[in-house]
This record gives structure tokens, sequence and C-alpha cells, in this order.
């Protein structure tokens, strides 16, 4: 061990604190400094305790301090002790985690920190003395020889010197340092077990719903008659279908503060039990996911009964990767101490994790701002690159855990994009579980929360993309890295064993890599610009397996690659006929429409289906003849191969032919333009992405298709396996008031079925609307502000300045436009950070989203900024959240796909199609203020134009008021005085 790592015992403690810093010094004493004052004694002082340290390091306006942080970091010592343990990074955030009574944090000086610090290594000795003493060493070891600077503080508290030999090594026959990192080989594995039957069809009654949801909420519980309603209701969803691609549809929109949640969890879990069968749960966001599962848990609050019976779903991309983790690990050796310090923690919390999710799990959301976001996107299982039964982590593996698990629960939460996935590959034969097309594994009653995005995400889970860097992927994952470092080995390494002396196996498969050198090549990008357009490409590979291969002879002429060469001209239409717009966000995009075609782009179109056919069906004739073996050489197949080659067949269909399929459909239909005055099923579009405006930085360019209605094929992948769908929300109707009662009623209904989808089942949804509980006329506020133009970065900075100021913090600031979210932080947050409101921001603080809503959630008086993801789902209840300020009216983003459907779609009214978007956006962001009765809030539109038609998105008993912005701001404050004085 070095001698040299400070102790912790003796160290300053800072923390922010009322717009200045907390000091509390070696000597003991507490000091209120500014942050140059604080600057200039860092230089002079011991490493400090702090709490975020990335954080902390900006409040003092310093350089990053470095991954990880030259300081004390609590929260570094937090992720070590308790390592699956998320929790707000704040001292506040931690001092809660920890047990702390609020009356000894309330106000989070520095002299807190020592007491964290005492609570933390308790807990470490406690563990040390509890039998995970041999890990803990190990692990110590290791992040020591990194040079961790909490090594010799948890050395000392796990007594690590007496377990060390003369030579300061372990025993040999204790766990080594280098092997505690090895996790894959500690992790347990699944066992496979019988198919589980499909599930009975036996009905559950309103009756029975109702007990189940007493039962769940307990005897003190508030009681809430729209909660029981709904549960009534939404037991029509779980009715025994009586025609085959005909199931039961209840359409059910619950008021916030319903309880929709517990409200279909009741007779969802009721009905699993009765019938043996699993109900999925889909939201469309990662928050209603966890809070979801956070609330199952009052269903089964024993943990082992808790993980048996309910799973949480997601796509491959979240979770930890055991073969890209042993990779990291063996290369460790090699790059910067840092990173090995990083993956200690990681494997310390790959042992503790329920379900090895990266990203909105049990990671803290703050890990990557601490020990390198790079550092995760390294161990994540990637797109495309999972061999599944090939990999030796195989039966260890977190995702295949998570598949397996589900076969047998009662609940699966997962989202709408992975849901729409599965039915279609599983529709399609192509779905990740090997048992998967066995019509006793799919799902067959569903429940969508968060009914109102399904159209949105039908959208992208049904829309094709022949692009540059999904043209570009597809070649490496064919071809592999060409000389690149990447874990990307390419189709002939991973299948090579498989198929060699097998000529009729060979023979395709040579076949599709040769061909597939016609995808664009390393670098493509810088070679779209009519600048660079005549430089020749990168010599293609010669011989596929070559890492470096050949230069072509000086002869040979270089033919120009057919996918860059339609790119380029993808590149030229849309440089020349998309609308540049006005102020672009950091990351910026040009559209324009496909018909008319720019000279040439047909012949190119067809010269590129072309080649891509030459890839796609060698690529078929393998998959046919790669599944045909699996009879052909039934006898001699042992189980790992037989596996090997049933993951390939799914992996080559879903990688790779599927989408050769869908851009060979695209491009043959280049030349049949749409009928004027006709309905088209698709929108096809061209899109040039790019940074900064600077034309020679683009990022991709594409050709893009959707269908018009993405609700046509959701209902038709779901129709057959779905036996009943509950579709719910908070918003699915639009109130738009101006005709009779009835006619308004139907139009909104109808309107909602359309987004939805539910109009395109054979029979009609079940209709149903509870109330919310809440008295929004008592308990909230609301004001349009005259006299801010919200378009002057200047001006709206200072409104929502004023705004939060009058309100004490607890304020969400809602955006439309990224830039106008980042241009408002730089400008209001210096000013708020010195009167003692913290802010934090989407898309500028380095945290997920969950982590930056936990913060927002602990500390009452933080304000937060964010966009669309902290508009939907976010569920804040309390004084943390009294204020609500949207930038300007959420209008639908005019491009192309909201063209077409406001013409198409809107039923003859193209601005009422508008406004139905922007009442709903409006009611969903109202949604966030009032989350339980003893809420009270206050909403503020800083859009002088808000059309009073749009007024109707607000609940009934709001009256909004149209005032100045020093005037809205005194109300504010004389509103929310009255419920302090009430509390």
């Amino acid at each position: 061990m070095q001698p040299s790592f400070p102790s912790a015992h003796e160290a300053p403690a800072l923390v922010p604190h009322q717009g200045r810093f907390s000091l509390l010094t070696e000597d003991g004493e507490l000091l209120s400094l500014s942050a140059a004052e604080v600057r200039e004694r860092l230089h002079a002082m011991p490493c400090p305790l702090v709490v975020h340290a990335p954080a902390l390091a900006r409040k003092l306006d310093l350089p990053p301090t470095g991954q990880p942080s030259p300081w004390l970091d609590l929260l570094e010592l937090f992720t070590f002790v308790y390592p699956a343990r998320p929790v707000a990074p704040t001292p506040r955030g931690l001092a809660l985690a920890l047990g702390l009574d609020e009356q000894n944090i309330d106000r989070a000086e520095a002299d807190l920190l020592p007491n964290l610090l005492s609570i933390l290594l308790g807990e470490l000795a406690r563990q040390a003395r509890s039998g995970q003493i041999e890990l803990l060493a190990a692990f110590t070891v290791r992040l020591g020889q990194a040079g961790w600077i909490w090594t010799g503080t948890v050395a000392e508290t796990i007594d690590l010197h007496s377990r060390l030999t003369n030579n300061g090594r372990l025993a040999e026959e204790a766990t080594q340092p280098a092997d505690a990192l090895r996790v894959w080989r500690h992790l347990p594995k699944w066992e496979e077990s019988a198919q589980r039957p499909p599930p009975a069809s036996h009905p559950i009654s309103p009756a029975e719903a109702r007990e189940r949801l007493v039962n769940i909420l307990g005897s003190d519980a508030e009681v809430r008659s729209g909660q029981a309603d709904f549960a009534s209701v939404s037991t029509e969803a779980f009715a025994p279908r009586t025609m085959r691609g005909d199931p039961a549809i209840v359409l059910a929109e619950a008021g916030t503060g319903t309880g929709k949640t517990l409200g279909y969890i009741a007779p969802a879990s009721l009905w699993a039990e009765r019938n043996d069968g699993a109900v999925w749960l889909s939201t469309y966001t990662r928050h209603l996911q966890r809070q979801i599962e956070q609330e199952t848990k009052r269903l089964y609050p024993d943990p082992t009964t808790h993980r048996q019976k309910v799973v949480l779903r997601k796509g491959r991309e979240n979770y930890l990767c055991l073969l890209n983790m042993e990779e990291a690990v063996n290369s460790a050796a090699s790059r910067p101490a840092g990173i090995t310090i990083a993956l200690c923690m990681l494997a310390r919390w790959a042992l503790a994790t329920a379900d090895g999710d990266l990203f909105g799990g049990d990671l803290p959301g703050w890990f990557g701002d601490l020990f390198g976001h790079g550092n995760l996107a390294g161990v994540a299982d990637r797109r495309g690159e999972c061999i599944h039964g090939a990999c030796a982590h195989y039966q260890r593996c977190f995702v295949e855990h998570s598949i397996r698990r589900a076969h047998d629960a009662a609940l699966v939460i997962a989202n709408h994009a992975l849901v729409m996935t599965q039915a279609a590959y599983a529709q399609a034969g192509m779905s990740d579980d090997d048992e998967a097309g066995e019509q006793s594994n799919i799902p067959t009653r569903y429940v969508f929360d968060e009914g109102h995005h399904l159209a949105d995400a039908a959208d992208s889970a049904f829309s094709a993309e022949l692009s540059g860097l999904e043209t570009a992927e597809l070649r490496r994952w064919l071809l592999g890295a060409e000389g690149r470092r990447s874990r990307a080995r390419g189709l002939k390494r991973r299948l090579d064993d498989l198929v060699v002396g097998h000529p009729k196996l060979e023979n395709p498969l040579d076949a599709a890599l040769l061909a597939a050198t016609a995808l664009p090549a390393p670098g493509w990008s810088t070679r779209l610009a009519p600048e660079v357009a005549n430089t020749p490409p990168p010599p293609e590979p010669m011989e596929l397996n070559t890492l470096f291969p050949p230069e072509p002879p000086a002869d040979q002429p270089i033919m120009e690659n057919p996918t860059e060469a339609f790119l380029r001209l993808l590149r030229q239409q849309a440089m020349a006929r998309a609308a540049e717009g006005g102020k672009q966000s950091i990351h910026t995009a040009m559209e324009c429409d496909l018909h008319p075609l720019v000279p040439d782009m047909a012949e190119a179109g067809q010269q590129l289906a072309r080649a891509l056919s030459r890839i796609v069906e060698p690529l078929r004739t393998l998959s046919e003849r790669l599944q045909a073996r699996l009879e052909e050489d039934a006898d001699t197949l042992d189980t790992t191969t037989r596996g090997r080659i049933e993951a390939m067949t799914r992996a080559l269909r879903r990688r790779a032919i599927s989408r050769l399929d869908a851009w060979i459909t695209m491009l043959t239909a280049l030349d049949q333009p749409p009928e004027p005055g006709s309905t088209p099923a698709h929108i096809h579009f061209i899109r040039l992405e790019r940074r900064d405006r600077q034309r020679m930085n683009e990022q991709d360019v594409g050709l893009y298709r959707h269908w018009l209605d993405p609700t046509i094929p959701f209902a038709g992948i779901m129709a057959m396996p779905a036996q009943g769908m509950l579709m719910t929300s908070a918003t699915l109707r639009d109130q738009q008031g101006g005709g009779t009662e009835s006619d308004e009623a139907e139009t909104a209904w109808e309107a909602a079925e359309a987004r939805t989808g539910a109009n395109h089942f054979p029979s009609p949804a079940l209709r149903a609307s509870l109330a919310s509980p809440f008295d929004y006329a008592r308990q909230t506020r609301a004001f349009i502000v005259t006299d801010v133009d919200n378009s002057s970065l200047v001006d709206l900075s200072a409104a929502f300045r004023t705004l939060f100021q009058s309100s004490g913090g607890g304020g969400l600031g809602l955006f439309t436009a990224i830039s106008r979210l980042r241009g408002v932080y730089d400008r209001i947050a210096p000013t708020l950070e010195e009167e003692g409101l913290p802010i934090y921001a989407q898309h500028v603080d380095a945290m997920d989203n969950n982590t930056l809503v936990d913060i927002f959630r602990t500390e009452e008086h933080a304000c937060l900024l964010g966009t669309d993801a902290m508009r939907d789902g976010v569920d804040v209840p309390g004084n943390a959240l009294r204020l609500v300020v949207f930038e300007r009216v959420p209008w639908p983003r005019p491009d192309i796909l909201h063209r077409e459907r406001r013409i198409h779609l809107s039923g003859g009214d193209p601005k009422g199609f508008d406004d139905r978007i922007a009442r709903l956006r409006l009611r969903q962001a109202f949604g966030r203020l009032i989350r339980r009765q003893s809420d009270r809030g206050v909403f503020v539109l800083l859009d002088r134009r808000t059309p009073t038609r749009l007024l109707s998105a607000f609940p009934n008993g709001v009256a909004v008021e149209r005032c100045g912005l020093a005037q809205t701001a005194r109300q504010i404050t004389a509103f929310l005085a009255e419920q302090t004085g009430q509390n």
C-alpha cells in the first residue's frame, strides 16, 4: 500500500450553502466564504471532504476535477460502501439516505460531512466484520494500486494491514485484487426450466378487483373512490376474448391523483395469479417504469417474492455486458488509472445489482459524472454486437436473466418501444427469446400507461431509416472494425467455426461479405461534401479476415461506393431545398421532401438497391441453410452449437435482412411520387443533421420513411397476440369547448381513439373517464405573463429568474428548445445560486433525468429546467414542486411529418389539429404541479400570444389570469405564503 493517501478523519469539509460556501477547517472552525475566498484557500488546505466534486467544481468556476476527483468525495465512498443504492448527490440527499433526521440536516453546512463520513465508515467496518472482508480487501488493494484517494481511510477502517503478508501482498489463498474485478466468476447462473403453459382465461370481477386494491392499500390508506372505480372498469381488459384478432380494449382516462397505477395493478395481478400468466405493464418513460416497480412492492413486500413476481424489461443497450466488462478489465493495465477505479466500482455494483441496468436502474445516475461516462458506454451492451449463446458469460448475462425471469413473472414492466418491437419480432419469428415464437410465451394481456404516447412510440418503432450512420453501422456488423479498435469482430469471425467445412454455408457468407463493401467505408461522412466528393474511399479489404487490407493495384480504377453516391445526392437535395430557419440549436437538422428528385437520384437509388440485393439474398440463403442444418445435423450438434445457430439466424434476420429489405423497398419506390390529392400510407423525406451550423461538420444524412398513421401497424401487430388491452393516461382526451357537451365529448373520445390506435381494432373500445380528486380552484393559480418577449433570451432569462425568486425555489422550468434552456440557465444560475436557490438543468448537468428529479425532490428550494422528458411522467409531490413555468405554447414542431399528418389526419381542421396537440401538452405540464391533496402550486405561461381557445387545457376551476411579470411574481409569493401560514 502507498503511504501517501490522506486520512479523511482530519480533513476539512466544504459544501455550497445559501449562495456561499460553508467550510469546516481542519481546526474545527466553521466559515462562510465566497467562491473567490474558497479558491484562494484550496491551494493551501489538505484535500477536503465534499459531496459531488464535479458539481462543486462547477459552482466554484474551477476546471473539471478529473475522474475520479482528487478531493475526498463522499459519493465515491458511498459508491464503494453501498454499490447498488441510488442517492440524490447533495449533502442533504446523502444525509437522508444515511438515515439522519430532518432536524439534523436542515441547514446542511460543512459540519454535516464528518457525521456522514462516520456513518459510512461505520457501515464499512460492519461489512468487514460480517464476512465481506475478503472481497473488500481485494478491491481496496486494487484501488490503492490505481491511486484512489480514499484508499488509506478504507484500509484503516477494514484493518487491511492485518491481512497483508510481509511483502505487502494478500495471502495466496485469499481473493486477489485482479480476481475481484472478474465479477463474471461470482455471478449466479440462470437455469433453464420447463416452458410455461399458456395462461387460462378465467375472468375477474369488479368486486374482486376492488377487494385486491383494498388489500394492497392497507386499512389506513386514503380512500379514493375514483381509484376503486378505475380498478373496476379495468377488469374489462381481462375478459376472455370471444373472437380471434379482436382483443377487448379499454380506453380509460384517469385524472391526476386518481391513483391509476395501483388501480390497474390490482386487477392485473389478480388475473395473473388466477390464470398463471403474465400481464405486461408498458410505459413511455423510464421515470414511470421505476415508479411502477416501486408501487408493486406494496403488492409483494417480501423482496424474494417481489423478484419472482415482478420483472422490469428494457432494451439490451441499457444493461452491463459481461463480455465488454471482461475486455475492459483485461486491458485496464495499459490504460489510465482512473479507468481501473471506475471498473472496481462497477465490479462492486455488478455483485450487488438487482438487474444489471446501467441507466435508470440501481446504479446511481451520477456515476458517469464521477467516474467517466465513457467507462459506462464501454461496458454497456452495444447494438448488434451480442453473440448470445456463443458468449462465455451467456448463462450469467443480466439480459438473459431478465428474459427468463419474465417467463414466470406475474407482472412485466416494460416500455412501449420494447413491447412493439417484441411483438413484431415474435410475429416474424425473430425474437431474442429462443422460445418466444411459441404462442404460450407471447403476452396476451397488456396495460399501456402513458397511453397518449402510443402514437409517438409506434412512429419510432415502425419507421425506416436509410442513412449514413445506419448503413455504416451495418457494414461494421458484417465486416468488423476494419483496422480500428473495436469488439465488432465481423460476421465471418463470429460464424467461422459454424460454417468451415460446409461449402453450402461458406459460399453465401463470402458472397454477402464481398457485397457488403458497397456500404459506406470508414470516413464516409468526410466525403459527402462537394469539396471532397472526388476523394477516393480507402481501399476495400480484399480478404475479409485481414486486419489491414492491401492497397489496390495502381492501374485498377476506383469505383465509387454506391451508398456514398446516393447519400451525396441526398445531401445535395437537402442543402438545395431545406429551409434553414432561425437560430440553430447545438444539434440541428435540415429536412426536405423526397419528391421531386434531383437529377441522377433515381438512377443512383436503383444502383444502390441492386447493390443491397447482392447483400441480402446470400444472407437470406445463409440464414435458411443454417436453420436447415439444425435438422440435418440434429444427431451431431451439441446444445451450445444449436443455441449459437438459432441465435445467429435470428440475428441475421433482425440485424441485417429485415433492414436491407426495408431499404430496398424504399429505393424501388423512389420513382413513384404520390398522386396529387391522394392519401399516402407512408411519408418519405430527407434529413441532414449537423452541428453548430458548420457545413463541413455534418453528422448524418438519410432517407426516412414513416407511416402516415403509425397506430395502423401498432394495431396490426397487437391484434393477434393481445386478448385484452388497457390504454390509460391522465390526458387521453382534449377538451376544447365551443360545441354542445355531447358533441364535444364524442369528438374528444374519437380523437383519443385515433391517437391510441383503438379505432383500428375490430370491436369498439370501452370508454371510461375518472375525474381528478383535487380541488384545483383552491390548490392552484395560473397566469399568462403579458409583458415578456419570450423571443428575447435576455427577457426570458429575467422572467425565469424573477419567478423562481418569487416562489423561493421549488420551480420547474419547461422549454420547447434545448438552446433556449441552455441560454436561460447560463444567465440565471449565478444569481440564483448566490441567493441560495440551487438550479439544475437537463442537457447541462452530466446526470440522467432520474437523478435530476431525485435532487429536485430532495432539495426543497432547488429549481430544475427541462424539456419534454420533464413534462411527462415526473412525480414530485409536496412543496419541492410549487411552481411550473412554461416558456411558450408547446406547438407541434413544424416539420414534414407534422405537415403531412396535419393535412391528412386533421379531419379538415388543420388548425384544430395543432390546437389539440398544444392543449394536451399543456395538460401534461400542468399535471406535474399537484400530486396530492395537500399540494398547492402555480402554473405560469410566458407567452403573451397564447390564444384563449387553448385555456380549456386546464382543469375545471382553474381561472387563468393575464397580467404583467411583476404582478404575477407578487401574486405567486402571496399565494404560496398562504400555504405556509396554513401549514
